[in-house]
């Protein structure tokens, strides 16, 4: 890489992260924010404190990204790879701790469950940060004079994160589609298709007798379905929930139901807030 772009490449990141941080801090004043990200770590008094908080704190540091250079500049471009650093950390730990959370990254936009894109670009944006220090211009003066290399390293970065991005997605969606998901049309084999890439599917793959299902049917935004199996001598039924839209990593689950009494003798994939109807 010539010192040109990979000069370009550290200044474009000033005003790029600079409008992140504003476009997090705008969504988190919106309602309903405080049910993602950091918030769902803290007691429910607290939820909406610490989003608050943790917009103002954006706010700070994209407005310093741009108009702070110096000593104080660098100071600024440190925290801000600290904050993008942290929040890979967090974003983990409320992973683990809630698989179905979204990361709150740009408030209600960031509702699907935190995946590796999400923690990707946080770590990539908190390298971009780091990357920015020692860098003599203000964000500012990047914006007012930028160069055809700075064009094409933008476009490229911003491809990137489109990818990484699922609140793109999730605002495609919303844009394409007036019908709520209950209602909306997914074929079986897409279905079926997801279900057979899980890992829930190939947790189970011991117990199913057969590889089509005896039984399918719908109940709002899941299509479920019923294999025959035999566990420890005794048959049960393998019942399959698929969600028709979201991602595939917490989007299928799995009960296994003793077929003489009924009992349900193991669950896959957090089905303690599902109800898996006609299971029995």
């Amino acid at each position: 890489m010539s010192p040109e772009i990979l000069e370009a490449l550290r200044e474009v990141q000033l005003p790029l992260l600079a409008v992140l941080l504003f476009l997090g801090a705008a969504a988190k004043v919106m309602p309903g924010s405080e049910s993602t990200g950091l918030a769902v770590l803290v007691s429910q008094g607290w939820r909406r404190p610490v989003t608050l908080a943790t917009c103002v704190l954006e706010a700070v540091a994209a407005v310093a990204l741009l108009t702070v250079t110096g000593p104080l500049g660098d100071v600024a471009r440190i925290l801000t790879a600290l904050l993008f650093l942290v929040s890979v950390v967090v974003l983990s730990v409320v992973r683990r701790r809630d698989p179905e959370a979204g990361c709150g990254c740009f408030g209600g936009l960031s509702r699907e469950p935190i995946g590796w894109r999400t923690l990707t670009r946080a770590s990539l944006l908190a390298v971009a940060a780091a990357a920015t220090v020692g860098l003599a211009p203000i964000g500012w003066a990047v914006v007012s004079a930028p160069t055809p290399t700075h064009g094409v390293v933008l476009g490229a970065e911003l491809l990137l994160l489109a990818w990484l991005s699922p609140e793109l997605r999730e605002m495609l969606t919303r844009a394409s589609s007036t019908e709520p998901c209950a209602l909306r049309e997914v074929s079986p084999r897409r279905t079926l298709r997801r279900l057979r890439r899980s890992d829930v599917w190939r947790a189970n793959a011991g117990v199913m007798l057969g590889g089509e299902p005896e039984d399918t049917w719908r109940h709002g935004c899941w299509r479920f379905l019923r294999y025959d199996g035999m566990r420890h001598g005794r048959h049960v039924d393998v019942v399959y929930a698929v969600r028709l839209d979201g991602p595939r990593r917490t989007g299928v689950r799995s009960v296994l139901v003793d077929r003489e009494s009924g009992t349900v003798v193991a669950t896959s994939g957090a089905v303690a807030t599902l109800d898996f109807q006609g299971t029995s």
